[in-house]
């Protein structure tokens, strides 16, 4: 897979850029077990996990009926703040941000997460001035990014034609379609390779192999 024909690469980062499958997971088992529901396997998570996450829990057996949505994703992102400095960019991650600064293309996140927190991370991490915009949701409840995808998109003076959207899950894909980009995924741990390959367009197993 050879970037260099785009001019603008957009990221994901949960699981694209920062390596953190394995605390979400963690984390969810723990609210699995605070309700005696049965915790799930690296497996299961890889072939469940999707978006929107309320239906994703709703499969994992919490009852929104005794106790509201709302109150298990706050306790989810505290958990997940508390613990997120464990996480480690993926293999890769700086040398190919560092790349993509010093050639002609430009690159942004769109993420779905809650944009305070997002950009705290990755300014924590020294990452902010590899992004030309970082794109979050005003909540934590990640329901889509896709609105905020189409909002930026239509923002920008560079054709959709010339911008590449790399993520790790199906829902990159379906926003990539809805913004009219190109996509390419990579495995990260919160879905399996087996769905990604279902999805149609390119996967790679490295960051290295943009380039």
């Amino acid at each position: 897979m050879n970037i260099s024909k785009y001019k603008h690469i957009i990221w994901d980062w949960n699981g694209t850029l920062l390596d953190d499958a394995w605390l979400c997971l963690k984390i969810v088992n723990s609210l699995l077990a605070d309700r005696q529901l049965p915790e799930i396997s690296e497996d299961y998570y890889q072939q469940t996990f999707n978006f929107p996450i309320i239906k994703y829990y709703q499969k994992l057996g919490f009852d929104f009926s005794s106790e509201p949505f709302e109150t298990i994703s706050t306790e989810f992102i505290e958990e997940y703040e508390a613990k997120r400095h464990q996480c480690e960019l993926r293999e890769d991650a700086l040398n190919i941000l560092d790349r993509i600064c010093q050639s002609s293309l430009t690159q942004s996140i769109l993420s779905a997460s809650k944009s305070s927190y997002l950009l705290q991370t990755i300014t924590e991490l020294g990452l902010q001035q590899n992004f030309t915009t970082i794109n979050g949701l005003d909540n934590h409840h990640a329901f889509s990014k896709l609105e905020v995808g189409k909002t930026f998109i239509a923002e920008q003076k560079i054709s959709p034609t010339e911008i590449l959207m790399i993520g790790d899950t199906i829902h990159d894909v379906e926003v990539a379609e809805a913004m009219g980009v190109e996509c390419c995924l990579i495995p990260s741990g919160h879905q399996s390779q087996e769905r990604l390959s279902a999805c149609g367009v390119p996967v790679i197993n490295h960051l290295s192999e943009l380039f």
